[in-house]
């Protein structure tokens, strides 16, 4: 029972978000705080748009320590922040939450899963062109983090919303003065060019995502080649059909496990000020993923 893990020095941890169930953030942080036997939990809060000033005071006065924030308060919850950071403020969007001496702070940690999952590419990407697909917040998080420590030449954004696209393009001009960045509309016949001579393609979309296994932004071989690194945000399933077909070709292959796991682990590095046991927590999850897709 919850109630027994629960003392009045227990650190409070919660997601927020509407609807959560699909959440897998109570499983990581709970298993990682049982491996380092610390004395918190992480809980799960399904909490209306309309409620969400109430739920912020809530959670102050019940003194927690931190929240994750999803879908869909990540822009909503910013103004009731009384910090935020750089990197959340030009993204508009927040995904971590600390709570000190009855403030809120807030942080986006996807930036720092996006810059361990290239990290080992930087100096290939810099001064390099790059092609991200989606104009959704993920890719948000993308473009900032490429712009901000990979200093990427130039930054082509593709997706099947052109005027979509074409807003992320002037809101990058305007907020960070970065203008080599170009909008596409995603028509897979007509974007192969693109595509090929990209020295980074990254998919932010959830195209491809278990159960459909079988999608992928695009099947066109010749969109890939062995000069290329090809990163997708997907983490379920493990290796997309993306990831495959970029692979045939000779591509370098990033899927998104990693950056779920890095982004998690600032949180709770963050909340707890203890390092996170990321390859413990990768194992444990690739597993339950597995024997979750397996059983459906």
């Amino acid at each position: 029972m919850i109630s027994e893990r629960i003392s009045l020095d227990t650190k409070l941890l919660a997601v927020i978000g509407y609807p959560i169930s699909h959440s897998l953030s109570p499983l990581i942080h709970n298993k990682a705080i049982n491996l380092i036997n610390e004395n918190a939990i992480y809980l799960m809060f399904d909490i209306h748009p309309s409620n969400l000033e109430k739920s912020l005071k809530s959670f102050l006065t019940l003194g927690f320590t931190g929240i994750n924030v999803t879908i869909p308060h990540k822009e909503a919850i910013i103004p009731h922040l009384n910090h935020v950071s750089e990197e959340a403020a030009i993204i508009g969007a927040v995904n971590t939450v600390t709570i000190q001496d009855g403030k809120l702070f807030g942080y986006n940690t996807d930036v720092y899963g996006i810059i361990k999952s290239l990290d080992n590419y930087k100096e290939e990407i810099k001064d390099q062109e790059v092609t991200v697909v989606g104009a959704g917040g993920a890719s948000r998080c993308v473009i900032y983090t490429l712009i901000r420590y990979f200093n990427t030449k130039k930054i082509n954004i593709i997706n099947r919303n052109d005027a979509k696209a074409e807003f992320l393009k002037d809101y990058f001009v305007k907020k960070m003065n970065f203008h080599n960045i170009e909008s596409f509309p995603l028509a897979p016949p007509d974007i192969v060019e693109l595509l090929s001579n990209s020295k980074l393609i990254i998919n932010t979309t959830p195209i491809g995502m278990y159960p459909n296994v079988d999608d992928s932004f695009t099947a066109i071989e010749e969109s890939f080649n062995e000069n290329q690194i090809v990163f997708d945000v997907i983490y379920n399933p493990f290796e997309t059909k993306l990831l495959k077909i970029a692979a045939s070709k000779g591509a370098r292959t990033v899927g998104g496990m990693d950056m779920f796991i890095e982004q998690a682990a600032k949180s709770y590095e963050l909340w707890l000020n203890k390092e996170f046991p990321r390859d413990i927590i990768k194992e444990f999850l690739i597993a339950k993923l597995e024997n979750q897709n397996e059983s459906k």
